[in-house]
């Protein structure tokens, strides 16, 4: 035998013997680590990522392939949310993408990247009403509930406590406007009084011209559609040191441990806010009793939505048979929407073998049914919180 045909055969013999590298199927996990609402990021990630988990443990995906989580910082800003998105899409190749969580984060990474590159975006948090007018090719849906709902479901709150009169400030972002937008509108119908609707920039460390103006209003309660780690956070502060309001009340935005940093607890005591909730229903059981398992807080805002969407763009891929973004929009309405049989959380084999013999399937999960209507939005559950010792707890169902 010569030199070369040596060469050639031990180099076979050590390619047979080499084991296979394990293919992955990407996905995008647009996440807002850093901004105004990273402390929130933390528990909405680990609830993706405990999807992707569920997945691996039960045999992976397309034939036994790894799910592979690629994380990306959107920052919750439009600029930092496009160039993340960019690197997912482009540079990571992922199939598709649970986010972003701000709506500038979400709409500047669909804008700048996903759409182009033919990408479906899942947001579990972005609740902005400007979301269901994106041209989007029916690629960017949402696990959570609009702020138009939300915004609805807050003034109603509101009224039912005997609240008669409100002055709004909102982020001036179409999450802000398009939630104090709603409820301005909604709280007037009930016959309500909005007496004063002012927008302010976020990032700032001074807003006492702001709420120097609120409070000429002679309006006392005060409600603040902004950011935990944000301006909600600066304008609570500075509200509470001037004095001119008796009660608060704030969005899901506000809802984070980290609104209460340089500020006494006792003064935002019964402090009035909104959030999406968990569907109560067997599904949101298993769903938490999954994250208990998994040493992870199920109850945590937008970690439910997050699980949601991560695993319903699993059952999506697998539905569309192979890792190609092509057909993955057209999939996911078909695996989140009856006829079907159900698929609850954690339940990634039954749906596998279900996929398999050409069976459909209908995922209801930790948010309950995720039926999308044309605009990829979902109907959902807005729950009242409130301040109690320093934190938020809730309340029950606003219904």
């Amino acid at each position: 035998m010569n030199k070369v045909l040596s060469l050639a055969v031990a180099a076979s013999a050590l390619g047979a013997a080499a084991p296979a590298v394990a293919q992955e199927v990407k996905l995008g996990l647009l996440m807002d680590l850093t901004g105004a609402i990273e402390s929130l990021a933390p528990a909405i990630l680990d609830g993706a990522e405990l999807a992707i988990t569920h997945v691996n443990d039960q045999g992976g995906i397309l034939d036994g392939q790894t799910l592979a989580g690629v994380v990306a910082d959107s920052g919750c800003d439009a600029t930092m949310g496009g160039s993340a998105a960019d690197r997912l899409v482009n540079t990571e190749n992922v199939t598709a993408i649970v986010g972003g969580l701000c709506t500038p984060a979400t709409v500047g990474g669909a804008n700048t990247a996903a759409i182009a590159g033919n990408t479906v975006m899942v947001s579990p948090a972005t609740s902005a009403p400007s979301v269901s007018e994106l041209d989007d090719n029916d690629l960017v849906f949402r696990t959570t509930p609009s702020d138009a709902f939300q915004g609805a479901q807050l003034a109603s709150l509101l009224l039912s406590k005997g609240i008669e009169e409100l002055a709004i400030t909102y982020v001036n972002n179409d999450y802000g406007s398009g939630f104090a937008n709603t409820l301005a509108a909604e709280f007037e119908a009930g016959g309500g009084i909005v007496a004063a609707n002012l927008a302010h920039e976020d990032g700032r460390s001074d807003y006492r011209a702001e709420l120097g103006s609120l409070a000429s209003s002679g309006a006392q309660t005060l409600a603040i559609l902004g950011y935990a780690n944000g301006s909600g956070q600066t304008i609570l502060r500075q509200a509470i040191e001037a004095g001119n309001f008796t009660d608060f009340v704030g969005g899901d935005g506000m809802v984070g441990s980290d609104l209460f940093t340089g500020i006494d607890a006792s003064m935002v005591e019964g402090m009035i806010a909104t959030r999406a909730g968990a569907f109560d229903g067997d599904s949101a059981d298993v769903f938490m009793s999954l994250a208990e398992e998994a040493g992870i807080d199920g109850a945590s805002v937008y970690a439910p939505q997050a699980y949601d969407a991560a695993f319903l763009l699993a059952l999506a891929i697998e539905k569309n048979g192979s890792a190609d973004r092509e057909g993955v929009s057209a999939a996911l309405r078909e695996v989140a929407s009856a006829p079907g049989e159900t698929i609850m959380p954690g339940e990634w084999e039954k749906a596998v073998e279900l996929i398999a013999a050409g069976e459909d399937i209908n995922y209801v999960g930790a948010g309950g049914e995720l039926d999308f209507d044309d605009n990829g939005d979902v109907d959902g559950v807005i729950v009242e919180m409130t301040v109690e010792s320093g934190e938020f707890v809730e309340v029950g169902v606003i219904e």
